[in-house]
């Protein structure tokens, strides 16, 4: 994949160059393995800058070193995306390129593991899976609205079929996946005027740590590998965003597109 995506990078830069356009730039969370660095891989390869993050520190320069050889501009920020100095470091970052064209809020926390019924759950194992599904991916979008709202750029919040599921054992993860795909839908409403557009993605089942951790001691191999989804990528990130705000898309249905909502 990695010789693909170097050859769309090089297509993508003589447009830029020919054009005289500014490169794009991308915030991408949770972006060190699974479908963050699947996601921020194929972003290197259509010619945006990155700025990255995860709390491992090691996996994300790993990640970050071989997007690099790609010919674009990453910055690997590794820290807890609930933290708000941490939070602050990435806009701060972001707002040293004077704009941002696109947020990805893709870092998730599943919870205890194994997986605990709702009325079983600990509070606080509940509060930390809202501050890191909902509350951060939040926080992120209001302190770079005006990074956003320069480039008309646009945010995708990662969901889950969680969200809409009600499986038993889900209910913490899934219900900070429903809220933010409440905030997603009512944030497309509200920010529409400003030329800022919102979907939310659910992108299916897959082959990835977190998955692992939600069934542990099972073989998920027969699970699909992020990279599943690249088609369903390639197709949302050529379309206007305008079009499709407020959108809710499943990335590996056999229909991607699920109509706009607002």
């Amino acid at each position: 994949m990695a010789d693909v995506l170097r050859a769309s990078r090089v297509d993508n830069m003589g447009a830029e160059n020919e054009g005289g356009n500014m490169t794009k730039l991308a915030l991408v969370t949770g972006a060190s393995r699974g479908l963050g660095a699947t996601i921020s891989t194929f972003l290197a390869g259509m010619g945006y800058d990155l700025i990255l993050t995860a709390r491992g520190v090691r996996a994300l320069e790993a990640h970050a070193g071989d997007l690099r050889e790609l010919g674009v501009g990453v910055e690997a920020i590794a820290g807890d995306v609930a933290d708000a100095d941490h939070q602050m470091r990435l806009v701060r970052a972001a707002s040293e390129r004077s704009g941002l064209d696109l947020l990805i809020n893709n870092a998730s926390d599943l919870g205890p593991s194994p997986l605990l019924a709702l009325h079983e759950i600990p509070l606080n194992a509940l509060r930390r899976i809202h501050e890191v599904n909902f509350i951060a991916p939040l926080a992120l979008i209001q302190q770079s609205l005006s990074l956003l709202k320069a480039r008309n750029g646009w945010i995708v919040n990662i969901s889950s079929d969680a969200a809409i599921g009600g499986y038993e054992g889900w209910g913490g993860y899934g219900s900070s996946k429903a809220a933010l795909d409440l905030a997603s839908l009512t944030l497309a409403n509200e920010l529409k005027e400003v030329g800022i557009s919102v979907v939310s993605v659910d992108p299916g089942d897959m082959r990835t740590d977190m998955h692992q951790l939600a069934f542990p001691g099972e073989d998920i191999s027969d699970r699909p590998l992020p990279d599943e989804t690249l088609p369903f990528w390639a197709w949302l990130l050529s379309q206007e965003p305008e079009r499709i705000t407020g959108s809710r898309f499943q990335a590996q249905a056999e229909s991607w597109e699920l109509g706009v909502r607002v």
